[in-house]
């Protein structure tokens, strides 16, 4: 099964880069992010055209995550997080597919950082921190898949010195990033390539970050002890960063047995 995180960045814009991606690698399942279009708004039809069955979330103008699987529709088992009934964005989704439990997530980005946005950002990992101990307390193979919006160590950014300032790299992003992973996650990607370097997921549209290479990791597949021991292979699709009108992320994916 390869299971694939992508965060699209509006998929009514790059739509096509969706639909020519999914029809050159053809994952089981890909998990999308940052759909930016309302339920209603969807391209449901071109999706199903392409022969993907889906559940979504979506959220006019802003975030959004969705669930597709090939051939078939996804069971879905829950929509947003539970911990703060006021939360109205729309960030996580989670569905089954052959036995596999599979999430779609797009945690905050939060910057800049000292502001309610960065608060809100730590707040929700501690969220999804508590659901993750749920659903590894199951036994059962889950994936987590998504833009954690989160680079782990040093090594996963181009300059760290230069990104210094960002909320994606600050300790407190890093500490609750390492929270999760020790509740017994394995980083698929950084599992299957544990020296590689510039193993980059995001390339920013400014200042020639993807002609310069200079991007960082911040898709990440975490997988849980059941699925860990099914673990085939993990890499990134980098040749869809390079596509016209391409989103600012490229596709990450993981295979299991």
């Amino acid at each position: 099964m390869k299971i694939a995180t992508f965060n699209i960045n509006g998929i009514r814009a790059r739509l096509p880069r969706l639909l020519e991606w999914l029809e050159r690698e053809k994952p089981d399942v890909a998990c999308l992010q940052e759909l930016k279009c309302a339920d209603e708004a969807l391209p449901v039809g071109d999706i199903e055209a392409a022969g993907y069955g889906a559940v979504w979330h979506g959220q006019k103008g802003f975030n959004g995550v969705a669930i597709l699987t090939r051939g078939r529709s996804p069971d879905l088992r829950r929509v947003g997080l539970q911990g703060d009934p006021d939360d109205s964005h729309s960030r996580y989704i989670e569905a089954e597919v052959d036995g596999v439990v599979i999430a779609s997530i797009y945690l905050p980005n939060g910057n800049p950082v000292g502001t309610e946005k960065f608060s809100y950002k730590l707040a929700w990992m501690e969220r999804l921190r508590e659901h993750a101990a749920e659903l590894l307390a199951s036994e059962r193979p889950v994936v987590l898949a998504g833009d954690y919006n989160v680079v782990p160590e040093d090594r996963d950014v181009w300059s760290a010195t230069r990104m210094g300032h960002d909320a994606l790299l600050q300790p407190e992003t890093r500490a609750a990033w390492r929270r999760l992973l020790f509740q017994g996650w394995t980083d698929a990607l950084r599992a299957v390539h544990p020296r590689e370097e510039k193993l980059w997921t995001f390339w920013d549209y400014t200042a020639g970050c993807w002609q310069r290479d200079a991007g960082f990791r911040i898709d990440h597949l975490l997988l849980s002890p059941a699925a860990a021991d099914r673990l085939q292979g993990a890499a990134v699709d980098k040749w869809v960063r390079g596509e016209e009108k391409a989103s600012d992320h490229a596709p990450t994916w993981v295979a299991l047995s």
